[in-house]
């Protein structure tokens, strides 16, 4: 994993980046995607521009994560199965697209990274990457407890989660059954177990 490169000038205050990230996202619910804007954002947050644009290339960087990556803070679970940690993994990813603020912007997130491919890789290496390498344990554990195999490719298994749930709940936006979690970890788990 890259660690960010020292910062300049004054430290990151955390009451500015929690202002911020919480601004964005009842901007979202109350104006939608497009009318959000950096200048809207700063001046609910109580920041300037120049705090928000030193963070955040622009407003899909901030946007995506101020939804999409509240559970990245969560240690990874330890429930002692693999079924068990995937459910809960889940259960942390159907809530964060099945939030108003998820709804509001996937659309208007999804055509920006439709027409921007520098957008896209950044959102990748940013943001995706460092989570997916932070649920590496889990499927570690799932190795040394002999339920898969050291060669599962596990980037396909998170990918195959993340698209299910993304599917269900974000694009076509079903309401998440309480069971679904359970339901796509047993799943997965399931094709995946050393036979």
């Amino acid at each position: 994993m890259n660690s960010p490169p020292p910062s300049r000038g004054r430290p990151r205050d955390p009451r500015s980046h929690e202002a911020i990230i919480g601004a964005t996202a009842r901007l979202l619910v109350e104006v939608g995607y497009a009318a959000t804007s950096i200048g809207a954002v700063a001046a609910r947050a109580g920041v300037g521009k120049d705090t928000i644009y030193r963070r955040w290339s622009g407003k899909p960087e901030l946007v995506f994560e101020a939804v999409f990556t509240a559970t990245d803070d969560a240690p990874p679970p330890d429930t002692g199965t693999l079924t068990g940690d995937l459910t809960e993994l889940l259960r942390g990813l159907i809530d964060e697209f099945h939030a108003p603020a998820a709804a509001a912007a996937l659309p208007g997130l999804l055509a920006d990274f439709a027409s921007d491919p520098e957008l896209k890789a950044r959102i990748r290496g940013d943001f995706l990457a460092p989570s997916k390498e932070r649920l590496l344990v889990v499927f570690e554990r799932a190795v040394q407890r002999g339920e898969i195999a050291a060669e599962t490719p596990v980037d396909l298994v998170l990918d195959t989660l993340a698209g299910a749930v993304f599917f269900h709940v974000g694009l076509v936006g079903e309401h998440p059954d309480p069971q679904l979690a359970a339901l796509l970890a047993a799943v997965v788990a399931k094709g995946i177990e050393v036979r």
